[in-house]
């Protein structure tokens, strides 16, 4: 029978969620501290650019098309790489990122052909020194581990979790900041996701 690893199996479910939690908040609240213009100019970029495209693999992927819908309830013309309606990225348009390392090559190579069209380019990642932070026109760093550290340093989760988990709350907070501005409300906004349900 194979050794199972019981080191964390005394954890009450109730931890787990706590510690999860609490990581998120101070990874967050350590990006927003640390990257606060940089946030703040990738806001500037989504609210002036004629189209949003949003990509990322594996669940960064994932969290960036949850950052999608949220800007097309803004009314942005939003689009997610690789989705058979996408059109083709040009001038004007923004490209957001989101890869923990920075060095995915299908990331880094969608963001050099947007750059290369004129596109603007913005990468939330944890490497601010990386191919796809020297392409970005704003890149804000997430204080997280990447998806190989075992070090438990940064974060007791698996497998790159913070790093994803805080890309949905700086989608959000990019989301709820522009909402703000703009001024519609919550009932104009659901008009525009309930209409085809």
């Amino acid at each position: 029978m194979p050794a199972t690893d019981t080191s964390h199996a005394t954890i009450s479910i109730g931890a787990a969620t706590s510690l999860v939690a609490n990581e998120v908040l101070r990874a967050a609240e350590r990006a927003a501290v640390a990257s606060g213009t940089r946030l703040e100019a990738l806001a500037g970029l989504i609210a002036r650019s004629d189209r949003v495209f949003v990509t990322g693999a594996g669940r960064s992927g994932l969290a960036l098309q949850m950052t999608a819908m949220r800007l097309m309830h803004l009314g942005l013309q939003v689009h997610v790489v690789g989705e058979t309606t996408a059109p083709a990225i040009r001038e004007n348009d923004l490209l957001l990122t989101a890869s923990g390392s920075g060095t995915t090559e299908s990331i880094v190579r969608t963001a050099a052909k947007a750059a290369s069209v004129g596109a603007r380019v913005g990468a939330i990642t944890t490497a601010a020194t990386s191919p796809l932070a020297d392409i970005a026109d704003v890149c804000v760093v997430v204080p997280a581990v990447q998806k190989l550290d075992r070090s438990a340093v940064e974060s007791d989760q698996y497998a790159g979790s913070l790093f994803e988990q805080v890309v949905v709350i700086l989608g959000d907070g990019l989301f709820h900041w522009l909402w703000r501005r703009q001024g519609p409300s919550a009932d104009e906004l659901w008009l525009r996701h309930a209409n085809l349900e």
